[in-house]
């Protein structure tokens, strides 16, 4: 490179440089005072134009270190048969308080796509108070076929339940009321039977649809008979992140008695609109009622509900209002309290209303190893259902109704976890809290303010495993109208000057636990004990439950 001298550029006759344009004939770096007159500023970023390509050689040099090592000798696997699996499972038991169990299930996978199957099963005990006596049977068959794009599957059976009136009451001058309980039982067959259109995994234009439909027919010992039938079926159209649908239902239900009769039918239709997307669930839509029979009423509900994925997967909020006819059954009332007395004028059957059901809260899980949910829902409620002991019959119970002015109030709150701590260990529950809000009823009679169930699974090894189970319940209140009714051994409240009595029934505590040991692929041998705690406490007055009950026997798979 050649370079030149100031004077020698001068003695050139060449044209003098502008501004606009500037001849560098040496490379050198201008400083700040010649920088101004360039045109524009110099890029003074460091960036790179090009990234270059880089090729790795690597060597294969082998490691020769023999210390320690020898050929692997090959083993020879022992011989061990697929394990044949079974369809078919029976039980067979007995213990303490005259029990017998026996249950036996039977099913058949010969055709792939259809399940056809029943079950049998038995159990009676008898306890130690008089007339303290109960039975249980249960038959049924099931099947279920998946025929092209719709799935099908019902079950027929007969259910039958037999007790008595063992209602330990006494007079105030000591004596039984109770001489010689009476029996009781319920007979239930029933049908269900249900037709369904089968998912279609990545269809955005999917269109699903299912028709249900449900019978019985059940009754009890004095001829109270209460027939009932019920189609329901559903249509939903998907379009892109929409889906419309529609809900459509009727229930036909009547009830006889001796001196009562009732034709209690309710329809409902419920339109919605549902907005879903990766993390939100929106539903839109509103529920049509109507009750008609004997009476008749419509009603009209909102029915909206919204599910937020605050951390997909871990955390969902979840809330929305609703409203419906809560239907009031025979069948329904006498499987939570068998001892309901014979209805009438006076005992009859009523629905309820929820006028208004708010509620929301959050829920979520960490794969299969930790679940939960806490929800909390505000409630008005007409009508609601309660029982009460029925005046001369002290052993017995009939309905009593809140019917104030305005609907009742129930302040809840519910909390439900499940959690796998290891291979060995799974632990559950759920609890629930009620606040009650009555408008003409001093409480909500044998409707217990903190309900808690739990339970606990331990698998110890491949062929021994041990649960157990926990039931706990607040204290509750029943109402005793008669006078002459001895209740020395109860907490009781006069309520005003009519004579009837707020009788405390003491909270209980149920714990029950069982283990079972696996003696081969088909054969096990178990035992359980109910209510280890050994108190005849009572979830209805005067009527005790049955003590410590230990069962034993053994299972078999074929």
């Amino acid at each position: 490179m050649v370079g030149y001298a100031q004077e020698e550029e001068q003695q050139r006759e060449e044209p003098p440089a502008t501004i606009d344009s500037i001849d560098v004939v040496r490379d050198y770096r201008p400083i700040l005072a010649d920088a101004v007159k360039i045109r524009q500023s110099p890029d003074m970023t460091n960036k790179r134009r090009y990234q270059p390509d880089f090729n790795y050689g690597i060597i294969d040099k082998k490691l020769d270190i023999n210390t320690g090592t020898k050929q692997l000798t090959i083993q020879e696997m022992p011989f061990s048969g697929n394990r044949a699996l079974t369809n078919n499972y029976a039980k067979i038991g007995a213990g303490n308080l005259g029990t017998l169990l026996g249950e036996v299930y039977l099913s058949s996978d010969y055709w792939v796509d259809t399940r056809l199957g029943g079950y049998v099963k038995h159990l009676s005990q008898e306890g130690t108070f008089e007339g303290q006596r109960f039975s249980s049977q249960h038959i049924g068959v099931f099947g279920r076929t998946v025929y092209g794009p719709v799935t099908l599957d019902g079950e027929v059976g007969f259910k039958r339940y037999g007790t008595r009136f063992y209602g330990t009451v006494a007079g105030t001058d000591g004596m039984p009321l109770n001489v010689d309980p009476a029996t009781q039982a319920f007979n239930d067959i029933y049908f269900t039977g249900e037709i369904t259109s089968n998912y279609e995994d990545g269809n955005t234009d999917a269109f699903d649809y299912s028709v249900k439909a449900d019978a019985y027919a059940y009754g009890n010992t004095y001829d109270t008979k209460e027939n009932s039938f019920a189609l329901a079926g559903y249509i939903n159209k998907q379009v892109n992140a929409f889906n419309v649908g529609l809900h459509v239902s009727g229930d036909f239900t009547t009830v006889k008695d001796a001196s009562y009769s009732l034709a209690n039918h309710i329809g409902r239709v419920n339109p919605y609109i549902r907005f879903q997307g990766p993390n939100y669930n929106i539903t839109l839509g509103a529920n049509f009622v109507a009750e008609f029979g004997d009476s008749s009423r419509t009603n009209i509900f909102p029915s909206a509900e919204v599910d937020f994925a605050l951390i997909p997967k871990f955390a969902h909020l979840f809330g929305g209002i609703t409203g419906d006819v809560n239907k009031t059954s025979f069948k329904a009332l006498t499987r939570e309290n068998p001892w309901l007395a014979e209805l009438g004028t006076t005992n009859g059957i009523r629905n309820s209303v929820d006028r208004m059901n708010i509620f929301g809260g959050i829920k979520g899980n960490a794969g299969a190893t930790f679940g939960y949910k806490v929800k909390a829902s505000y409630r008005r409620i007409e009508s609601m259902p309660f029982y009460a002991i029925a005046p001369g019959t002290p052993y017995k119970f009939n309905m009593l109704y809140e019917d104030g002015e305005d609907a009742s109030t129930v302040i809840g709150l519910e909390g439900e976890l499940n959690v796998r701590l290891s291979e060995v260990v799974t632990v559950g529950g759920r609890v629930n809290f009620n606040e009650f809000d009555l408008q003409e009823q001093e409480e909500a009679w044998y409707t217990p303010k903190m309900r808690l169930a739990a339970n606990a699974r331990f698998n110890i090894s491949d062929k021994l495993y041990i649960d157990g189970e926990l039931l706990f319940q607040g204290q509750t209140y029943g109402l005793v109208q008669d006078t002459d009714i001895d209740l020395s051994g109860y907490a009781i409240t006069e309520i005003g000057t009519t004579g009837m009595r707020k009788t405390t029934i003491p909270s209980f505590a149920d714990i029950s636990a069982g283990a079972e040991y696996r003696a081969t692929d088909r054969i096990g041998v178990y035992v359980r004990l109910n209510n280890m705690v050994g108190t005849n406490y009572e979830r209805y007055l005067f009527y005790p439950r049955l003590g410590m009950n230990v069962i034993g026997g053994v299972n078999f798979s074929f």
